[in-house]
């Protein structure tokens, strides 16, 4: 999951700067957010961390998928490469299920708040 991250992010950043694109003023807050949702699931034991993955990837994916509708007709190279991204969204998923994600204490609304702040972040980000 990390390699495949990492794989995304740097993509993301290279296509910023060929597309001279201001990233969300509030990046340096989300990776604050993103390591402290990390750390503090991971401190709540491994399926609660799981069950982070499940929620993050979820929204994730949606996203992805959003993405790749609205571009499929006007950049193709972009939406298919962003549908592989997407197929890797839900495999970390799909694998943090396998590892126990629901089988968390608290599964439903530690899952719920999570997706509930992704979505969040993202509208957000849209706008600044």
């Amino acid at each position: 999951m990390e390699a495949h991250e990492a794989e995304h992010l740097a993509r993301f950043d290279k296509l910023l700067t060929e597309r001279r694109v201001r990233p969300t003023a509030l990046a340096p807050v989300w990776r604050l957010a993103g390591f402290a949702l990390g750390a503090g699931t991971a401190l709540l034991g491994d399926k609660a961390a799981h069950a982070c993955t499940e929620a993050v990837e979820t929204v994730i994916e949606a996203h992805y998928a959003g993405q790749v509708a609205e571009l499929a007709a006007l950049e193709p190279d972009l939406a298919r490469e962003l549908e592989q991204f997407r197929q890797e969204e839900l495999a970390h998923r799909d694998l943090a299920v396998e590892e126990g994600a629901r089988e968390a204490p608290g599964y439903a609304l530690l899952s719920a708040v999570i997706r509930t702040g992704c979505r969040a972040a993202i509208k957000i980000s849209e706008k600044l």
